[in-house]
């Protein structure tokens, strides 16, 4: 099962332990969806809002997320493998590790 949605707002979405693999998600706000143990391979999440959006056990491999913004993923938790990110938006994923990341150098 895969889905396009372009320009939703998918805010509160739950989307627990379901297989979604290769959907779109293209220009949409996905503020504090809930990805837990969901399968997300293959997807494009283009110019989103993941603010609070919860990833955990989540697989995100292949999925490029490399023009969304304001995710914070565990790579200790998630399959990561061959996802695309920005080297702009990397701190997401290295929230956890509690370090310092300068964003004007």
């Amino acid at each position: 099962m895969s889905f396009t949605f372009e320009g939703c707002s998918l805010n509160n979405s739950i989307f627990y332990q379901t297989s979604i693999k290769k959907t779109i998600f293209k220009n949409s706000r996905l503020i504090e969806v809930d990805f837990t143990e969901c399968d997300v391979s293959n997807a494009i999440i283009s110019n989103c809002d993941l603010s609070g959006a919860v990833f955990d056990g989540t697989n995100l491999e292949k999925t490029d997320l490399r023009t969304s913004f304001n995710y914070s993923i565990d790579p200790a938790l998630n399959k990561l493998k061959k996802a695309r990110f920005s080297l702009s938006e990397v701190y997401g994923l290295l929230y956890k590790l509690d370090i310092e990341i300068d964003r004007n150098s």
